[in-house]
């Protein structure tokens, strides 16, 4: 059975008033979060590992960014960009080289880092159906500041974007050492996913609602326990507990504004994500029989989350 490792990696920080994210609100109330992302290797069954690093977090130096950008980071402020994708790579002894592919949840800043560092041809990166329209400036949603996409962000002669899941069936792209890329649903209860290297190790679910092409990783590091990178399905943790709804504001030029810009699908996919860490997921075993995986779902701003994880030792080199 091919097996798969996580590593939480740290990208960066930010803070993020309380008001934009939930409702009701302390208006007042801000909170300091990560914006973490995470090595990942599958080691297949003939003894090759295929390293991904799923988001990149904060770019740095944050002066990198465009001014609109940089702008809208002043007001998440204090935020840092260190240590960077690159640095916390290293703490395990790994390069930019190393790695394979370069997975995005999705394209808002806080969560591409710096692509341009992976220089390597082999390494390839991969969005959701809709990333590219949004990069290119064909798709304008319009929610907010936060929403700002830079054209030349990625290498489109090394990015593959997933198919739309609308327009199946076609033909899906093609990547050496992975599967046909094609959606089908074999991850229950989740409508849409895509088996990897058709082992079943890691999936990449879709995961609609906060942005165009967002998407979430599960990857069995067990044979009945599963991680699921969940990226920005939410921002807060009382939104995955039922304990808030999502939050709506006006800006000062009167647009309504959502952190998410699908509110219907975006509640969907949270009450997935809730539904499997609650009671589990049904999964294939190793003799055939469907059975019962725990799951623990992972996001990308839990504050939280990361404080035990460091003191679990869940960061690179240590593993989830």
């Amino acid at each position: 059975m091919a097996t798969a490792t996580v590593h939480a990696l740290s990208t960066g920080s930010l803070t993020l008033p309380e008001r934009f994210f939930i409702t009701p609100a302390d208006a007042e109330a801000r909170r300091t979060v990560p914006s973490l992302s995470f090595l990942v290797q599958h080691h297949a069954a003939n003894g090759k590992t295929t390293r991904i690093v799923f988001d990149l977090g904060i770019r740095h130096p944050t002066t990198a960014y465009p001014e609109i950008l940089q702008k809208h980071l002043s007001t998440r402020a204090p935020f840092s960009s260190e240590p960077d994708a690159v640095a916390s790579l290293a703490k395990g002894g790994l390069t930019v080289d190393d790695i394979d592919y370069v997975i995005f949840s999705h394209v808002h800043y806080d969560h591409v880092g710096n692509p341009q560092v992976f220089i390597n041809p082999r390494t390839k990166f991969i969005v959701g159906p809709g990333a590219l329209d949004l990069l290119s400036g064909k798709t304008n949603l319009n929610i907010g500041s936060h929403s700002f996409f830079e054209s030349d962000l990625l290498p489109l002669d090394r990015t593959i974007e997933l198919p739309d899941i609308s327009s199946h069936p076609r033909k899906p792209p093609q990547a050496e050492g992975l599967s046909s890329l094609n959606w089908i649903s074999t991850l229950s209860p989740f409508p849409h996913t895509i088996d990897l290297f058709s082992d079943g190790a890691i999936h990449i679910i879709s995961a609609p609602g906060h942005l165009p092409g967002h998407i979430n990783l599960a990857i069995r590091i067990l044979p009945t326990k599963y991680i699921i990178l969940a990226g920005d399905a939410c921002h807060d943790i009382r939104l995955f507990t039922g304990e808030r709804d999502i939050a709506t504001w006006v800006d000062d030029t009167g647009r309504h504004c959502c952190i998410h810009y699908d509110i219907p699908k975006a509640k969907e996919t949270i009450g997935r994500l809730a539904e499997v860490q609650k009671v589990g997921m049904e999964v294939e075993g190793q003799d055939g029989r469907k059975e019962k995986a725990e799951v623990e779902v992972v996001f990308a701003h839990n504050w939280e989350w990361e404080e035990e994880a460091v003191r679990r030792g869940r960061f690179w080199p240590g593993q989830l």
